[in-house]
């Protein structure tokens, strides 16, 4: 993140506020969240925040799962054939995010002639049924389906959680559904749930909520020796 490498965020906000903070990308805290919220034994879970931007944290056995640098999840930028040499702010070309965000449907749409500042113009534009905004968010939720059919395939996860703005339109949501099922071997989709978040918005509210919750015990146990 420009301006942000580096830097010790954690121990600036601990240090500012005197109380021990906990930081974490919005896609895991969301996974953290939304897991917590719900009363099913899904232990294996990929919670996908599609806003503006895209990321997905990862549950194994009820746990998150951070990878070795702590990057797990980052299909953003994830190279697919629809994306074809777009340029993506990582430096690479034919990222997903060029392809499959609110950001790049803004720029597609705006190509196309339609008054979008924003992904909230976005959704709104699908409300209304405009039928090129449509189509765009339709294509944006296969191209996320195809990037997840390769993760289905080798996690076999419970669930596939959706949230995030664009995970508000239907016609996104049955294009992610319809990519998986086409694109995953049958014993992945056998009993695999593709679900909004229940908690929307408030996923990641609540998965900051338990970290700092968490970081706080574990300090308090350091700190009597525990």
């Amino acid at each position: 993140m420009p301006g942000w490498h580096g830097y010790p965020v954690r121990d600036h906000l601990a240090t500012k506020f005197g109380v021990p903070a906990a930081v974490g990308n919005d896609a895991n805290l969301m996974a953290i969240g939304e897991t917590a919220a719900r009363r099913v034994d899904h232990q294996h879970s990929v919670t996908v925040k599609a806003g503006t931007a895209i990321g997905a944290g990862i549950m194994i056995d009820g746990r998150l799962y951070r990878g070795a640098t702590g990057a797990a999840g980052d299909i953003s930028h994830v190279r697919v054939d629809g994306a074809g040499d777009t340029p993506c702010a990582c430096g690479n070309v034919g990222c997903l995010e060029t392809v499959a965000t609110g950001a790049a449907l803004q720029r597609i749409l705006a190509d196309r002639g339609l008054p979008v500042q924003s992904t909230e113009d976005v959704v709104a534009l699908v409300q209304r049924g405009d039928p090129i905004a449509n189509q765009a968010v339709r294509r944006a939720g296969g191209y996320l389906g195809e990037v997840l059919s390769a993760n289905v395939n080798f996690f076999n996860p419970d669930v596939i959680y959706l949230g995030g703005l664009l995970s508000t339109l239907e016609p996104f949501v049955a294009a992610v559904r319809g990519q998986l099922y086409e694109s995953c071997h049958p014993l992945m989709t056998q009993h695999l749930s593709i679900e909004r978040t229940i908690l929307g918005a408030d996923a990641g509210l609540v998965g900051a909520g338990l970290q700092g919750l968490a970081q706080a015990l574990a300090t308090t146990l350091e700190s009597i020796g525990g």
